[in-house]
Formats: C-alpha cells, sequence, structure tokens
C-alpha cells in the first residue's frame, strides 16, 4: 500500500469540519459511529469531493491518501483507490472505523474467530457508491476487494492518527487458517 498526503477542496474541507463535529459530540463507541456514518453519507455523492491526484491509484497495491488527520490525533480521514483485483490482507483494526463507497464497488468478507483459533466466514456482500459502513472493534475482522473491472474509490474515517501510526490495521490474518461454513463461498 501506498500513502500519499494531499491538499483539500473546499468540499472536503466542509467534509472534515462536519466529521470532526460528529467525531466530538457523539458519545465514543457505537454512537460515534453512527454520527459519522451520517455524515460521510451525503458526502459520497459530491463528484468534486477529490482533486485528480487523490483519485491515482498504483499498480503494485491499493492506495492511501491521507486527506486529513485531526489536529489531537482524534480521527483520520484516507481515501482508498482500487484498481481492479486489488484487495487487503484479511485485517481487523487499531480503532472504529467507518468506510464510504465514494466511486465503483467493493467486495467484503467478515470473519470472526473460533474458539480453536480460526477464522470462520460470517458475512458477505458487495458495497457500492453511496454505501456506509462502520467497524467497531473487537469483532472487526475482514477484507475488501475490488472485485469490478472498474476503479474503486472509498473514504475511511479512523478513529486514529494515521500520520503517527500510518496504517489503521492491528493485525493481518496471513496464516491460512480460514474456514467456511455451509452457504458461504464464492
Amino acid at each position: 500500500m501506498t500513502i500519499t498526503v494531499t491538499r483539500a477542496t473546499r468540499g472536503l474541507t466542509a467534509l472534515v469540519s462536519d466529521l470532526d463535529r460528529a467525531v466530538r459530540e457523539a458519545a465514543p463507541g457505537r454512537d460515534t459511529v453512527d454520527a459519522v456514518s451520517a455524515t460521510l453519507e451525503p458526502a459520497l455523492c459530491d463528484e468534486t469531493l477529490l482533486r485528480p491526484d487523490q483519485r491515482v491509484g498504483d499498480p503494485g497495491a491499493y492506495r492511501q491518501h491521507l486527506l486529513h488527520v485531526a489536529e489531537d490525533g482524534a480521527f483520520s480521514l484516507v481515501a482508498l483507490v482500487w484498481l481492479p483485483g486489488q484487495a487487503t490482507p484479511i485485517h481487523d483494526h487499531l480503532s472504529w472505523c467507518v468506510v464510504g463507497v465514494h466511486e465503483g464497488a467493493e467486495y467484503e468478507t467478515r470473519y470472526a474467530r473460533t474458539n480453536e483459533g480460526l477464522l470462520v466466514e460470517t458475512v458477505s456482500g458487495v458495497a457500492y457508491g453511496g454505501d456506509v459502513d462502520g467497524l467497531l472493534p473487537p469483532g472487526d475482522i475482514h477484507r475488501v476487494t475490488n472485485a469490478g473491472t472498474d476503479l474503486a474509490i472509498s473514504l475511511h474515517v479512523y478513529g486514529a492518527d494515521l500520520s503517527r501510526v500510518g496504517s489503521s490495521i492491528r493485525r493481518r490474518y496471513d496464516d491460512g487458517l480460514v474456514a467456511r461454513p455451509a452457504g458461504i463461498g464464492r
């Protein structure tokens, strides 16, 4: 993953101000996720939200454009740009996260850990432009893929200072210990 820090458009400046208010006025936990989700959703339809350089992918891996970090590190806003076929590893997060698809479609698979340490697929589905979802640790293990043939861009708001920690990922699950229950698969 490549990380790029960029400047804001007028729409992005307004979104950041609204997100800041949502983060600070909501109670920690699910209330924050819900408030940030409600704030992010209407901004996703703004075609001028990102400048052209903030929509650039990387042929090697999905690209993270760091759009904003609150001065006190309370939250970060990033645009993830996915070329067709690009995917995250199976992972979980350092903090709460709200994801909104700005353009294209993303395929997500969520997992739960068994007592034996295996990951079991629990749900999967496609999110399209305008769709918003929130994740709250623990129980936020997932993988995201651009399974389409076009560019996909999603906006992610994390309750962490990504300029300091570099990534929102807490753990990667690369050991391949994934079990699929009946009825879940591709």
